[in-house]
């Protein structure tokens, strides 16, 4: 019925959910409800039984609740940079979904490597999470497949399934590196540089597929439109910054940036002003993700938009529902969208 954190025997130290339910004047079976499906419980309900638990002092025991195979309370998250602003935001939507159902999440940044992400995932599986959401630091994703096959699932992020037997969410990024080269295009930029991420990153890389592929069907030779620069890591705004010089180095010179994120575009513009390049009078420049700076940024920020909330809930809801009868995995492929602000004009406007 539930009692899985102490029965209220006597000499038990730990207050059990019979103590909880005779506190809340409700049945112990609608106490273990509002422990493992808060769902199903009224909201008053809920609360009554919530400020009980307070009241006696109860705590539940998350290592018994385990071992009679009840699924954790705890699920670990993995991804490439925490600090950065798109991750923040995926993470709190992951965050959020899971606090309504009664998880606490772990969050862990792997900075692209391999050997850590290995690392983090051997300590999670060690402690029994729930599951794990992982934005992959490489495109290699069998270890997380047979993670998922000794019964730890594994959800991932920002990352198609590539053919894996696992759950995923992602984002349509050709479509999205070819919002970005196309917008440049129409405004009539026929030299263009792309600030690239690193090449082991499925998303990074099909952004750069996306804007070579939209120059190519606009009829241009994709070798002399675009000059395709890396960004060194780790990939900060003054390292960005620093990039301007070898923007400003190509000849002939670049009337438009695409940048791999807005962390990238942030860098651009200050490097570009700081060289006395106004933007977007004589370059324009682009971001991608549309983080909350984007638009606070002067001049205001062009980049193309990831539902970055929305895609950390659809993570989380895939992993809550591993351990529901008939589940079967699936992908939910989300749709970027060009948001056109200052940072961008037509070449005619001094390029």
């Amino acid at each position: 019925m539930g009692q899985d954190e102490g029965d209220g025997s006597p000499g038990a130290r730990r207050a059990g959910i019979r103590q909880v339910a005779a506190a809340a004047g409700v049945s112990t079976s609608t106490v273990s409800n509002v422990l493992n499906n808060p769902d199903v419980v009224a909201t008053s309900t809920r609360r009554r039984v919530e400020d009980a638990m307070s009241e006696v002092g109860y705590v539940r025991n998350g290592a018994a609740r385990q071992l009679r195979g009840a699924p954790s309370t705890i699920a670990g998250c993995l991804l490439l940079d925490t600090a950065n602003p798109f991750f923040a935001e995926v993470s709190r939507g992951i965050e959020d979904r899971l606090t309504e159902a009664g998880c606490l999440l772990i969050v862990g940044s792997t900075d692209s490597r391999a050997a850590q992400e290995n690392t983090y995932l051997r300590m999670m599986e060690e402690l029994g999470v729930r599951g794990i959401l992982v934005n992959p630091a490489g495109s290699r994703l069998d270890r997380l497949v047979r993670l998922s096959g000794r019964g730890t699932p594994v959800v991932l992020v920002d990352h198609p399934r590539a053919g894996a037997d696992l759950c995923a969410v992602a984002v349509d990024d050709v479509h999205g590196g070819g919002l970005a080269a196309d917008h440049l295009l129409a405004l009539g930029h026929r030299r263009i540089a792309f600030l690239s991420g690193q090449a082991g990153v499925r998303s990074l890389r099909d952004r750069a597929e996306g804007v070579r592929r939209s120059i190519a069907e606009a009829g241009l030779d994709v070798s002399s439109t675009l000059v395709e620069i890396p960004v060194p890591e780790p990939c900060t705004v003054d390292v960005a910054d620093s990039l301007a010089d070898q923007v400003l180095a190509v000849s002939p010179r670049p009337t438009a940036v695409i940048c791999f994120n807005d962390v990238v575009a942030l860098g651009q513009l200050r490097g570009l002003r700081r060289r006395g390049i106004p933007v977007p009078e004589r370059m324009s420049v682009i971001g991608y993700d549309d983080v909350q700076f984007a638009e606070q940024l002067s001049p205001a920020l062009t980049t193309v938009r990831q539902p970055k909330y929305q895609l950390g809930r659809a993570a989380a809801e895939l992993l809550l529902a591993e351990d529901r009868p008939g589940h079967q995995h699936q992908e939910i492929r989300f749709t970027p969208e060009l948001v056109v602000r200052a940072s961008t004009a037509p070449l005619t406007a001094g390029g």
